[in-house]
């Protein structure tokens, strides 16, 4: 195999969602995706991108992490600090956190080596999958933020349900929310699987794409769904007492929604 991976960008922002939402991360955003989703916002990452070597890509990372690297960078959470769920199982991380993403980052067998390397750097390593894909093979000390997939993305038939026995406490599932029958879709898979006793659950409201995100090739939403508002999605997930986190994308709010690396 070579010692390659093919790259769309690497830059160090704030990271926008998670449980880590607002805190200094570094993204290797990987090229390719294997799914289409009726809301994905960075279609450029389908096939734009250079090949790397894992040793340059590693060697950004740590370049972008140096100023951090002088002063204190491991953050320890008390057993009552609220939002931390992961102090639950890890009693510190560090900043910045590095994050690979895509596009798809699973796809591309080399970045199992990578994250293993990032970890033995000391770094905090996420990593944001579709759930399309196997997550057995990520190292154990990676934290693996994985979609299920929701109705209106078009993509519902591409979760691959196996991969909840191998979720840990330290990772996340996230959900797409767009319409009504999203979030009781969600709301039904939450009791049917007992997702909450797994990992924290995350609920993320569709942002509408904007003119230039509005790629050729991705799915649309299937016919019969009635759209959901931000607020009204809230409002659900309070009156329903359902135990997710509801997030924003916060990037979104600092930068334009079309703004890339950030």
């Amino acid at each position: 195999m070579s010692d390659l991976l093919k790259v769309n960008e690497i830059y160090l922002s704030l990271q926008g969602e998670s449980t880590f939402a607002g805190l200094p991360c570094i993204f290797v955003r990987l090229t390719a995706c294997n799914l289409r989703c009726s809301y994905c916002d960075t279609a450029y990452a389908f096939t734009e991108g250079k090949s790397m070597l894992l040793g340059d890509i590693r060697a950004e990372v740590l370049r972008l992490a140096r100023p951090f690297r002088h002063s204190t960078t491991s953050l320890t959470p008390t057993p009552h600090s609220a939002g931390w769920p992961s102090a639950r199982t890890t009693p510190h991380f560090m900043v910045p956190l590095v994050e690979l993403t895509g596009g798809e980052p699973l796809l591309q067998p080399n970045a199992f080596p990578l994250m293993t390397a990032l970890c033995d750097e000391s770094f905090t390593v996420l990593v944001e999958t579709s759930g399309a894909l196997d997550i057995a093979p990520a190292d154990p000390r990676v934290r693996r933020i994985m979609d299920l997939k929701c109705p209106s993305s078009g993509e519902v038939a591409r979760n691959r349900w196996e991969n909840l026995p191998h979720l840990k406490p330290i990772d996340e599932i996230k959900f797409v929310i767009g319409t009504f029958e999203d979030y009781e879709w969600v709301k039904g898979k939450i009791a049917e699987h007992n997702l909450a006793a797994l990992c924290p659950l995350l609920l993320s409201w569709v942002h509408p794409l904007t003119p230039d995100q509005q790629h050729k090739s991705l799915k649309t939403v299937p016919p019969g769904q009635t759209p959901i508002t931000r607020q009204q999605l809230a409002e659900k997930i309070i009156s329903d007492a359902l135990p997710v986190r509801f997030q924003v994308q916060l990037h979104k709010i600092i930068w334009a929604p079309e703004t890339r690396g950030v």
